[in-house]
């Protein structure tokens, strides 16, 4: 494909949208320039998204995914020291229908124009995880083992049950939002490179768009970096998380060098298979190689499948996060048993400590 460049051999890194908040009333709080200017940090590592209450936290291409957190945890310091009361996860559950203000950037105009109301009804935010790639091989490979694993990937990382201050009834609201933009969903499998330009190609045309950032599938081969890039897991509040999900979708990518996905399921398998995990998080049945099974157990079934591909890459820490996930359950859960105990108002403080406070349990400090 013109103006891919593969020099990467399986680095990892990441990005995490986190939302800005009142430090006393935990509502959404525009203040990303002001943030941004007081954390003197390079433009790379720190940026606006569409939304002046959203913040974008970069690590560079990292040897190991504890490089990558442990980044992100010095980021999220640095925006704390700028004055920023930071928020991880799919949504503000109580953000109020229309409750936003876009960044003055022609990007985000154009898609303010392209999209009308659909952008402007509560941000969302999501954690995206690139795998750099040594050839078109190996990036084919991964792209098509990832995507026959986006459902249980969207399971693990489901992390916005509220919205608009009620309970949706799901494990990812985000998801359900998300959906109603054009181009998000499962992407087709690829054979090639050259598929992958003709699909592009014709897809911008359709969309009216000018390159190919402005598609939002939910799995993309990235040119301008050489990497695959999982773009729609909810954001998360806990780093132990962030890591957990980033080493599982990097071991996924490396395995792809010699496992082929035990089939290419049509896109709406996948599609419906999503919309379950988005329902029903780590409680959810999906489909997967030709069976319905609960999430849980593919999960544990993988995890213990990648063990030795994440020693090799010295993710073996960062995976073991997934089991922690599966047994003392993922931000939707964590989210609906702080309402219980204190209502919404728990519900925020609980996003917002867990943010503030959740170091990555391996760098040596407390784990929130």
């Amino acid at each position: 494909m013109s103006g891919f460049s593969f020099d990467s051999d399986y680095t990892v890194g990441i990005e995490e949208e986190l939302l800005l908040v009142d430090e006393e009333t935990l509502q959404l709080a525009p203040i990303a320039g002001a943030v941004l200017g007081g954390m003197e940090v390079p433009s790379a590592a720190a940026g606006h998204e569409a939304y002046a209450a959203q913040l974008e936290l970069r690590s560079p291409p990292c040897a190991t995914t504890r490089e990558a957190t442990e980044t992100l945890a010095g980021l999220r310091a640095r925006a704390r020291a700028a004055g920023a009361t930071l928020m991880g996860g799919g949504l503000h559950p109580t953000g109020g229908m229309g409750d936003t203000e876009l960044v003055p950037a022609t990007r985000y105009e154009r898609v303010a124009d392209e999209m009308r109301g659909l952008l402007r009804r509560t941000p969302e935010s999501a954690l995206h995880v690139h795998v750099g790639l040594p050839d078109e091989r190996a990036a084919i490979r991964a792209f098509n083992a990832l995507r026959a694993r986006l459902p249980l990937l969207q399971a693990l990382s489901a992390s916005s049950p509220w919205w608009f201050g009620v309970d949706s009834g799901l494990a990812s609201a985000r998801f359900a939002l998300t959906r109603s933009y054009p181009g998000r969903g499962i992407p087709p499998p690829l054979a090639d490179l050259e598929e992958l330009e003709t699909l592009t190609e014709v897809t911008l045309a359709a969309a009216g768009v000018p390159e190919a950032t402005f598609l939002w599938w939910d799995l993309r081969l990235h040119p301008r970096y050489g990497t695959v890039e999982a773009r729609e897991l909810d954001a998360q509040s806990r780093l132990d998380d962030v890591a957990a999900l980033t080493a599982l979708v990097r071991a996924i990518a490396f395995e792809a060098r010699e496992r082929l996905p035990d089939r290419d399921e049509p896109s709406e398998v996948l599609a419906w298979s999503s919309f379950r995990a988005s329902r029903d998080g780590l409680d959810a049945t999906i489909l997967h190689g030709g069976s319905v099974r609960p999430v849980i157990e593919l999960a544990r079934s993988l995890v213990q499948r990648l063990r030795p591909v994440a020693h090799e890459l010295g993710d073996d820490v960062a995976l073991d996060g997934i089991e922690r996930i599966l047994r003392e359950g993922g931000g939707a859960t964590r989210q609906r048993q702080a309402f219980a105990q204190g209502g919404l108002r728990a519900v925020l403080r609980l996003l917002v400590d867990e943010t503030a406070f959740g170091a990555p349990a391996f760098s040596g400090t407390p784990s929130g």
